[in-house]
Formats: structure tokens, C-alpha cells, sequence
């Protein structure tokens, strides 16, 4: 579903999101079926508070520009983890990894 011109215009949400966030993408992966997004930002923004910001806008957008036929976009789960005692290029090879990029 997350393909194509879907995919592109995803990419673009997410970015402006980020923007109004005041979020930094250090990668962006979009796979059919999920997102990964590696991102630093203030750590007075809650992790989950950035994510129910990117599923509702990104949502609500596509929803309103496509025709998905379901009736919602994402779904409740999600994962979150802080990069702590792993490299950015630890995180980004395991993103590469696991999209095949």
C-alpha cells in the first residue's frame, strides 16, 4: 500500500511533520507495509507523542488525497527505541538491512 506516489507523498508528510516538530531525519525508509524512521529532536518531546503526531497528520492527509478502502491508515502499534549505546551508523545499517538498500 505504502507504494509509489503514495510512498513519495508519505515522504513528503513526514518531512514537513518533522519540520513543524523541529524532528531531524537521519533516515527514512518506507517499506509497503511499514515506516522506519530514525530522527533526533528535543527530549522534551515524548517519543510517543512524535509518533501520534506523524500517524495523525500523515493519516489524515493521505486519507483525504487516496483511496485506501479501510478504515484506517496505521495501526495502533508501533516501536520506539532510543539510540543510547548504539551508533547512529549501528541504527542506519540495520535499517539498510532490513529494507535491502
Amino acid at each position: 500500500m505504502l507504494t509509489d506516489e503514495v510512498a513519495n507523498r508519505l515522504e513528503q508528510l513526514i518531512e514537513e511533520k518533522a519540520d513543524e516538530l523541529a524532528l531531524d531525519i537521519l533516515r527514512l525508509a518506507i517499506q509497503p507495509d511499514h515506516v522506519h524512521l530514525f530522527i533526533t529532536g528535543n527530549p522534551k518531546l515524548a517519543p510517543n507523542k512524535i509518533i501520534q503526531q506523524l500517524k495523525g497528520y500523515t493519516s489524515r492527509n493521505l486519507r483525504d488525497e487516496f483511496d485506501f478502502g479501510l478504515p484506517s491508515l496505521w495501526t495502533r502499534s508501533d516501536f520506539v527505541s532510543s539510540a543510547g549505546e548504539v551508533s547512529s551508523q549501528t541504527i542506519e545499517k540495520s535499517i539498510e538491512a532490513q529494507t535491502g538498500r
